[in-house]
């Protein structure tokens, strides 16, 4: 057994060193074509180069290569690539340092603190875990109806609080199902059910809204930086209920792929699920009565919704979620002392940088000259650039996070559309973008509730790909679906209007 182990550790490691290798050779590579696009003869010219600043379209291209690099790789954390690009786009003259920092502090920055802060508040007064005992014990009648039920749960909780927080606040209580049944690690198929569901509904129901995910906020952020009007103003907008209206077919038909498929190609061994039953009983009898933080939490939370519904069509979305993150303190619901440990600052670090260096993309043209080069004479239909985009999205989510696909895609999406004859709606290619980037279940890096899941240990490596990689092939076709069948029924256009309005879909 023991030389088995040191063998097992040795093969490990030896993976774990060439995957590393691997990565330092596409960084090599990255910073390779980043030193010739820097140092070279200027071969960048977009058709709209500034003549009082020749190479900064090149410049800016060559930035963008080395933080893709360094975003797929993972060498160092995305978090500090974000503060790499702030930093790279005035040292090499593509921006000013006042733009550039100017770049990070865009709306969907703040959009995502005040969620993060909302999120914080309901795990911190313990509202989540209260909402979450209540919803699993209405399943828990039968095996079946307990896996269904907990695959509804997280969707509907990833709906209204990142996804990532869903998996967190509700990963301990499946785990005491799973100890309540005495089920096996890596033998049972109850379990692995179990949180695979946990983790399959938190990432389906992270795409319904801007709340499951930042990947959202950030790809609105990138939507109204890329497209203003001539008093700075943004051109195009996208409503809560918009958002909505595009992505509920796609969470409600994987919803049901999902349900379909742990009750029908998972073996288990549970029959009776008695003593889950007793446990969660037991759990919401020693709840007691809602707190008065939960209840003020409660009021604040659904009047923050209600604003974003209603409202958000006169006051920007990002004003609502700080004015309700705001509402915490106000209403002595928690302080700053026990929200600050929970946000996570490297996903707000990171998606102001990921702004910036597609800002700077687009001010410089250089995501156009991109474009002329791919699609020289837009040649390619408006649909099959959609399905295209969609494709390479959901692959590229399946190896980096969500986030950093949409920071690379999305810019080159609208360049890429604006080639096309007729030019694609940006909005529509935000929705592509934004919603295939949510659906990545193949690895367990793929997302962090795959992450969160598997690292329960009911499950191999091995078994995350055998169910998540199918997933995830149908997780496309049905986003390819809703493009071609659904979003014309609903007004949402593959094509750029006759008058470049504001779009409030």
């Amino acid at each position: 057994m023991t030389e088995f182990a040191a063998e097992t550790t040795m093969a490990r490691d030896a993976g774990i060193s060439t995957r590393h290798r691997i990565k330092l050779g596409i960084l090599a590579v990255a910073l390779l074509i980043a030193a010739v696009l820097l140092l070279g003869p200027t071969w960048v010219r977009p058709a709209q180069l500034d003549p009082e600043s020749p190479r900064a379209a090149q410049h800016a291209l060559a930035i963008f290569v080395v933080c893709l690099a360094l975003w797929s790789t993972n060498l160092i954390a995305q978090s500090f690539t974000g503060l790499l690009a702030v930093a790279l786009l005035p040292t090499f003259g593509v921006t000013t340092a006042w733009q550039s920092f100017a770049y990070f502090g865009n709306t969907a920055v703040f959009f995502i603190l005040g969620v993060f802060v909302l999120a914080t508040a309901t795990i911190h007064t313990g509202l989540s875990k209260r909402m979450t005992l209540i919803l699993l014990q209405r399943f828990d009648r039968h095996p079946r109806l307990l896996v269904a039920g907990v695959v509804c749960s997280s969707a509907f909780l990833a709906m209204w609080m990142p996804e990532h927080a869903v998996a967190a606040m509700m990963f301990p209580i499946v785990l005491e199902i799973a100890d309540s049944l005495g089920l096996k690690k890596l033998e049972s198929g109850y379990a692995k059910a179990l949180f695979l569901g946990l983790a399959w509904g938190a990432i389906i129901g992270g795409v319904a809204t801007f709340l499951g995910g930042a990947r959202a906020p950030l790809a609105l952020g990138l939507l109204q930086d890329a497209f203003r009007g001539p008093d700075g103003q943004p051109i195009y907008q996208v409503s809560f209920l918009g958002w909505m209206r595009a992505s509920m077919p796609i969470v409600i038909i994987l919803t049901a792929v999902a349900v379909f498929t742990l009750l029908r190609f998972v073996r288990w061994e549970i029959n009776d699920i008695t003593p889950a039953t007793r446990m969660l009983n037991q759990r919401v009898a020693a709840l007691g009565p809602m707190s008065s933080a939960e209840r003020r939490l409660a009021v604040v939370g659904l009047g923050t919704i209600a604003c974003w519904i209603f409202l958000g069509h006169r006051v920007d979305l990002s004003v609502i979620a700080v004015l309700g993150a705001v509402a915490v303190s106000a209403f002595r619901i928690a302080d700053w002392r026990d929200i600050q440990g929970y946000v996570n600052w490297g996903v707000i670090v990171m998606y102001g940088g990921a702004i910036a260096l597609g800002s700077a993309m687009k001010d410089t043209h250089a995501m156009h000259w991109v474009a002329e080069q791919v699609l020289p004479g837009g040649g390619a239909s408006p649909v099959m650039l959609l399905v295209a985009m969609s494709a390479l999205t959901i692959a590229l989510s399946s190896a980096i996070s969500n986030a950093a696909a949409v920071a690379v895609l999305l810019p080159i999406g609208f360049a890429l559309g604006g080639q096309t004859d007729p030019a694609i709606n940006p909005v529509t290619m935000t929705y592509v973008v934004a919603l295939s980037s949510g659906l990545a279940f193949a690895l367990p890096i793929s997302s962090p509730p795959n992450a969160i899941c598997y690292a329960s240990g009911y499950y191999s490596l091995g078994q995350v790909p055998k169910y998540g990689v199918p997933m995830t092939v149908i997780s496309w076709v049905v986003v390819v679906l809703v493009i071609l069948v659904y979003w014309p029924l609903v007004g949402v256009d593959y094509t750029v209007p006759a008058a470049a309005s504001a779009v409030g879909m």
